[in-house]
């Protein structure tokens, strides 16, 4: 998985790479076929903002969270993007019909 990680108002240290970089790495084992991701950290006065946009194959993700501590933010954004690639993985198990009903 290919991360890009910028800053808006903020330098990225070595220990925040290496943190949003473990919380991506966790997203691969719900879903293999995450190719790209893009994460934007910023701040504004006491709000810490992390937003992502992950590429997928067949579908693009995005979601943001924010919080008072930025390692607080990118907790929630994984938790986040998490929950999507699980639904997204479970609409692409019902479509191809692999014995996932929807009635049960």
């Amino acid at each position: 998985m290919q991360i890009d990680l910028t800053g808006h108002h903020i330098d990225i240290t070595p220990a925040l790479r290496e943190y949003v970089d473990s919380k991506m790495q966790r997203l691969e084992r719900h879903f293999d076929h995450v190719t790209d991701t893009h994460v934007v950290l910023s701040v504004e006065k006491l709000r810490h903002r992390a937003e992502a946009t992950l590429q997928i194959s067949g579908a693009t993700l995005h979601a943001d969270a924010t919080d008072e501590d930025m390692y607080a933010a990118i907790d929630a954004l994984a938790d986040k993007l998490d929950r999507q690639l699980k639904r997204h993985k479970e609409k692409i198990g019902a479509h191809r019909g692999n014995g996932v009903s929807r009635n049960a």
